[in-house]
């Protein structure tokens, strides 16, 4: 729990009373419909897989036993946990019917599961799907995490999204009225985004009906069409500090409202991967320091 904002251990104590859960990462096998044709080709222009895909999670390996494998990777130092699968890597409604209600079931199988996350994009939920998933809803937990990215339509378009802000706020209003808890996905630091820009798409996102806020500084790696043009020089990449980041971190807490809970405000890709930026910080001391921040303004 946080002293300054509500977090996600906060939103998840009230759904599980008691319960201590680790979300566990599922690779399903999926593709993006950017990716694919169906939309464009190529893909975001900042992202591979690779760089957020933890060491047990494979396309390769069904989905109970990519399961059964992150149970023994975090089961040695919490025993007593429970878990929530969350199918993260593409697009995970991005498939035939069958198939998502297949694995989707699955996972909540599995004695130790307790839910489903399912990480997808805003222009990829069909009626079909979303009514479904309100069914399952009905029996398990189940949330969806939309990635936006940002509000701004111009940088959607530079960055290769293929979908635009008008596409996230139809599809959080509709999950919302499906009685779905929503998670918005963001980027920070996108190309050629100021940080009013950044601020304004913040308090867009906090004006939607969404449960959680999932932020990450933008991230250089290696094998990206973005690392290609950061190398290029083809247009400007900000390059924050931590202290630059840590001031903008705390404005944003200043403006989200204190329903809404903020998952995480940092990312951090494998070294062999990332380019830039370099803090040389884990996660949990961007968040110590963030916190001391917020301290001392409070002060």
């Amino acid at each position: 729990m946080a002293d300054f904002y509500r977090d996600f251990s906060d939103f998840l104590s009230e759904r599980f009373p008691g319960q201590k859960l680790q979300k566990i990462t599922i690779n399903a096998g999926f593709s993006c419909p950017n990716r694919d044709g169906t939309k464009g080709r190529g893909g975001c222009s900042y992202c591979n897989n690779e760089a957020f895909n933890p060491s047990f999670c494979s396309s390769e390996m069904p989905v109970t036993q990519q399961i059964d494998e992150g149970i023994r990777f975090f089961g040695r130092k919490y025993p007593q946990m429970r878990y929530l699968a969350y199918f993260q890597a593409y697009t995970n409604t991005h498939g035939e019917f069958d198939r998502l209600r297949a694995i989707y079931e699955e996972a909540l199988a599995h004695p130790l599961v307790d839910g489903i996350i399912i990480g997808t994009r805003p222009d990829c939920m069909p009626d079909t799907l979303l009514a479904y998933l309100r069914l399952l809803a009905e029996k398990h937990f189940v949330m969806v995490e939309y990635g936006a990215e940002t509000s701004h339509d111009a940088t959607l378009d530079l960055i290769n999204r293929c979908h635009h802000w008008g596409d996230t706020v139809d599809a959080v209003t509709h999950t919302a009225r499906a009685g779905i808890p929503i998670g918005l996905h963001l980027i920070l630091g996108l190309p050629g985004e100021t940080d009013d820009m950044i601020l304004q798409t913040i308090a867009r996102a906090s004006s939607l009906p969404i449960d959680i806020i999932k932020l990450h500084q933008l991230q250089i790696i290696r094998g990206t069409r973005l690392a290609k043009d950061f190398e290029e020089n083809r247009y400007p990449i900000r390059q924050f500090s931590v202290d630059e980041y840590i001031d903008l971190c705390c404005r944003i807490v200043d403006i989200v409202p204190s329903h809404i809970a903020i998952e995480r405000f940092v990312s951090q890709s494998p070294d062999s991967l990332l380019i830039a930026p370099r803090w040389g910080l884990k996660n949990y001391q961007f968040t110590s320091l963030l916190h001391k921040a917020l301290a001392r303004r409070k002060s």
